[in-house]
């Protein structure tokens, strides 16, 4: 534990736990002083109030019966329990009557409130025998028409022993809360440093290449975990891609040495076949209807991890889905034709949406290629089916065909890079179709969808109608 304390000073919620409990005792000390001196004072006050309701009543005494009368008055006050001080004095300042024994010097000499509390011993046993006849006061002095003095006043010990105890219990009440707030630091900042020790564990494995470690959430909602929660997308999102890109270049190794090895073929067959220009000009143009196979794979593929990347300088605003699928199926239409299948469209009229009108066009286009191309031959009347709709607050385009469909185990897999379900690979193509199609829709906010039909396959495109942007 003692080697962890360096470790926790170090912590900023330590510091400012530190910070904080600086500025509390600093607080509560102010607060101490203040209460018990606003205390004092205010017994002050109501000692001062009830020596001055003492003072006509002296008055009247001495105006009805003069000094004797007087006299009488105070010696029977002074003989009361708990009485104030009561002192009369001749002019010398020698002491006639009361309860005061002896007096610190110059206290009479000056008429009015005594300018700070004075000490005075009284006329006491018990207080003798216990040695303590040292007493403060404070009390109101005047003089009579016969130059005689009268003091009248009130022992400061009530006062004093209520600041005392005020102050110690304080005092003590602040101790306890000093001793709990420096536990309190303390569990505030090993609590914070474990939390701290396990983030930093977990991002020192996922930097000696554990991308699927993640950072630990203990489920309390504190910002730790906001910010645990946030990495963790991110890393999530960083796996992601690293794994996208694996795929790439494992499937660019594989599906593109298969066209790179049929062109070097072309060529090597071109020079072994001596000075025909007919077989130089045929194994030329394949060469570049290979290339520009390739070129065209290359640029689907940097268009998905574009797109995927969330990163794209294509141009969005309202465009018309209805447009868009007029446009593709009169493109397709020739071609469908002269192999024999029925491409026909059923579309709303005012479908428009936020997007890009050449990615969404180019998503739409493989979808349909694919649905004519694999729906060839299949049944007596292959058929495809352009259809727009509204589900929910949401656009949906589907492309249905009477193909073969797609087994149900292979549904997700379909849309990933260079998966094609024909090992034969007698049908043109590399793949990417259906991906490049899902990264258009996750570009969009939207999905792809891949459903079965009997016979045939389902294909939607899901729109989200976003009319507030």
């Amino acid at each position: 534990m003692a080697a962890r304390l360096p470790a926790i000073f170090k912590t900023t919620a330590t510091r400012l736990s530190a910070l904080y409990l600086l500025l509390f005792a600093l607080c509560a000390a102010i607060l101490v002083f203040y209460t018990t001196s606003l205390s004092v004072r205010m017994l002050t006050a109501q000692l001062q109030e009830t020596i001055s309701g003492e003072m006509p009543v002296l008055g009247r005494a001495y105006q009805r019966g003069g000094l004797p009368l007087l006299v009488r008055f105070v010696e029977q006050r002074s003989r009361q329990p708990g009485a104030n001080l009561y002192l009369l004095a001749d002019p010398q300042g020698r002491i006639l009557a009361g309860n005061v024994e002896a007096l610190q010097p110059g206290v009479i000499d000056i008429e009015g409130w005594t300018d700070m509390p004075f000490l005075y011993s009284r006329f006491s046993a018990a207080e003798a025998d216990a040695g303590d006849d040292a007493h403060r006061a404070v009390a109101f002095v005047t003089r009579l028409p016969n130059q005689m003095i009268l003091l009248v006043g009130r022992d400061l010990g009530e006062a004093e022993r209520f600041r005392f105890v005020m102050r110690r219990a304080l005092m003590l009440a602040l101790g306890f809360m000093g001793v709990g707030a420096l536990i309190i630091w303390y569990v505030v900042g090993r609590r914070a440093l474990k939390r701290i020790d396990s983030v930093s564990d977990a991002g020192r494995r996922i930097m000696a290449g554990d991308l699927s470690g993640r950072l630990p959430i203990s489920g309390a909602g504190d910002e730790f975990d906001r910010l645990s929660e946030n990495l963790n997308a991110m890393l999530e999102r960083i796996a992601s891609l690293n794994e996208g890109l694996k795929q790439v270049s494992d499937n660019i190794a594989h599906d593109l040495k298969t066209p790179l090895t049929r062109m070097r073929n072309r060529a090597e067959a071109a020079l072994a076949g001596g000075d025909r220009s007919g077989d130089h000009r045929k194994a030329l143009e394949a060469t570049i209807a290979e290339a520009d196979q390739l070129i065209r794979t290359f640029n689907a593929i940097l268009m998905i991890s574009r797109l995927e990347a969330g990163y794209s300088v294509e141009q969005t605003g309202r465009i018309d889905l209805t447009a868009i699928i007029a446009d593709v199926v009169e493109l397709y239409e020739p071609l469908a034709e002269e192999i024999g299948v029925e491409l026909v469209s059923d579309s709303i009229q005012n479908a428009a949406i936020v997007g890009n009108r050449e990615l969404v066009g180019q998503a739409l286009s493989n979808v349909v290629d694919n649905a004519i191309k694999y729906c060839q031959g299949h049944g007596e009347h292959p058929k495809v089916v352009v259809a727009l709709g509204r589900e929910g607050e949401a656009w949906r385009i589907d492309v249905a065909d009477s193909g073969p469909g797609i087994p149900e185990g292979d549904m997700a897999r379909v849309t990933e890079r260079f998966v094609r379900l024909e090992h034969s690979r007698s049908q043109p193509g590399s793949g990417l179709g259906l991906s490049l199609a899902k990264a258009i829709m996750g570009f969009h906010g939207g999905r792809l969808e891949l459903s079965g039909r009997d016979p045939g396959l389902c294909v939607s495109m899901i729109f989200p109608d976003r009319k507030a942007e």
